[in-house]
């Protein structure tokens, strides 16, 4: 980074802050849309640096993990928290004992659901852990799940089979899949009589892989069977309509793919099932079930509001690029991935072929087991990745294409392939 670029930052970041330099300014516009028509990447590079805090030297490649605020995002987060500290407003600066209507009617109004049949949370991982503690489950019960969960999805139900002894069954998932009818038919197959969840992945944090979601839950709802989404990887990376999911409940985590601060969470609960989940954190108007529906679940005592306006504001931001507009990119970059990593030997895909099965992760697992001057290589290039054999590799729209090419380049050199 240069000294401009560098005081430039400083200079941003410290306005928000509330230190003494110069004021914070809202975000520039959006580039014109007919720039994306005649050259889509001056268009994107305008987005990362014209809307992000990224610097030139970054390559970020590790989004999966925790995303990145857009800066109309850090305005809203920080302008409402210093309003609160002024008391420049006429609500309490907090949410745990609010239902937020408004926010939550813009959410789903998105997620295509009701207003009542969504809470705000902190992450996907309470919102499992919600879902699973608040359901009416009895020693012998099994919920059905796989082998590709992620710890904050699938811990939820361990902790209930140790301690009540409820039986947790894992279903081995095919990688790479032959088609979403293989990963259909592997779940459902697996229905038993003692079956009473079936909780999954829309989108897997192991490979990527995109579920077949609907499918799945149309079959347990058929047999009496809760279905229970962890789609921490879903809202942001792909089209999400809750309804069209049919599935009975979900967890989300905009702070991954929906520029939103960390610590915003989504709980759906279809409107027929909430009244068979109780609460884990009780407070006041934990039994009105009626009045409340699922904004009982985020009641959970003082917590910062600042943040869902961050998420407000990152969805604000989604829709004015074009929601459509950002899967497609976000899909082109995983596609160059998914090439460039096609043509090194050293490498086998996890990722299938057919990119209908992926969104934005691709997953790759190296064939050597001496991985230190690769991982060394990379931390000198300054491109951020999650370090280990099986190596996911995740894009947004501040990815650049050279971000790609230096990723393999460097690893080319690292393991004297190049």
């Amino acid at each position: 980074m240069d000294r401009r670029q560098a005081l430039k930052s400083a200079a941003y970041a410290a306005s928000l802050f509330g230190l003494p330099m110069q004021k914070a300014r809202a975000a520039s516009s959006l580039p014109d849309g007919k720039l994306f028509a005649s050259n889509p990447e001056g268009y994107w590079s305008r987005i990362r640096k014209e809307q992000f805090l990224l610097p030139e030297w970054r390559a970020f490649l590790n989004n999966g993990s925790l995303g990145i605020c857009a800066k109309p995002v850090l305005d809203a987060v920080f302008d409402y928290m210093n309003r609160s500290a002024a008391l420049n407003l006429e609500e309490y600066p907090r949410w745990g004992y609010e239902t937020l209507d408004p926010h939550r009617q813009e959410l789903a109004d998105f997620f295509g659901c009701k207003k009542d049949e969504l809470a705000l949370m902190h992450n996907a991982t309470e919102a499992m852990s919600t879902i699973a503690n608040g359901l009416d489950l009895q020693s012998g019960d099994e919920i059905l799940t796989t082998d590709h969960e992620h710890p904050g999805g699938i811990s939820c139900w361990l902790q209930l089979q140790a301690r009540h002894g409820l039986q947790v069954r894992k279903v081995e998932l095919p990688i790479p899949p032959k088609n979403s009818g293989q990963l259909a038919d592997v779940i459902t197959s697996a229905f038993g009589p003692r079956t009473r969840v079936v909780s999954f992945s829309g989108i897997t944090t192991t490979t990527g892989l995109i579920m077949p979601v609907k499918q799945i839950c149309d079959a347990a709802r058929a047999k009496g069977i809760i279905s229970v989404i962890d789609g921490a990887h879903m809202n942001g990376q792909v089209p999400v309509n809750f309804h069209d999911l049919s599935c009975d409940f979900f967890a989300g985590s905009p702070h991954k793919w929906m520029f939103a601060p960390a610590g915003c969470g989504l709980l759906y609960g279809r409107e027929e099932m909430l009244d068979k989940l109780w609460v884990n954190v009780a407070t006041a108007g934990w039994d009105q079930k009626q009045q409340l529906k699922a904004a009982r679940f985020q009641m959970v005592g003082t917590n910062n509001r600042a943040i869902f306006e961050g998420l407000i504001a990152g969805l604000h931001f989604l829709k004015d690029l074009g929601p459509q507009r950002v899967y497609g990119r976000i899909h082109q970059l995983s596609r160059m991935v998914y090439d460039r990593a096609r043509t090194r030997p050293y490498l086998d895909l996890m990722t299938p072929e057919d990119d209908r099965l992926y969104g934005s992760l691709v997953t790759v697992k190296f064939k050597s087991a001496e991985l230190a001057p690769v991982w060394d290589a990379l931390k000198q290039k300054r491109i951020w990745v999650l370090n280990g054999q099986r190596l996911r590799l995740s894009t947004h729209i501040h990815t650049r294409p050279s971000d790609i090419d230096m990723f393999f380049e460097t690893v080319d050199k690292a393991l004297g392939k190049a």
